[in-house]
């Protein structure tokens, strides 16, 4: 068998592969895609720590800059750490956080052109 022949076994077998891929992929039942939203609970939690924990979770990269968020998870670390501790002890020295607002953009004076 010489290298072209070789190359159109090769060419010809992806090719096959591929061909019987897409059909398969095509043929399924689409299930619907669940959100990270949808898979939460709908509940409330009764923990203050855990309701603290999913606010500061929903803030993002803000939530590192947070006083409240950074005493909430100083706070799961010691509860998680310390042996012997109830999860559903209330959050120490914790007053509800206002909800956090972005900083506002500062002001450039306009360059002369």
């Amino acid at each position: 068998m010489d290298g072209k022949m070789l190359a159109r076994l090769g060419a010809i077998t992806f090719i096959s592969v591929a061909i019987t891929a897409t059909a398969i992929e095509i043929s399924r039942d689409e299930e619907p895609a669940e959100s990270w939203a949808a898979a939460r609970p709908a509940t409330t939690p009764s923990d203050p720590l855990q309701a603290e924990l999913i606010r500061c979770q929903w803030l993002g990269e803000a939530g590192a800059r947070d006083a409240a968020c950074l005493q909430a998870w100083a706070e799961s670390r010691r509860r998680f750490l310390q042996p012997g501790t109830s999860s559903a002890e209330p959050l120490r020295n914790t007053q509800p956080a206002p909800p956090a607002m972005p900083a506002p953009m500062p002001s450039y004076p306009a360059e002369a052109e």
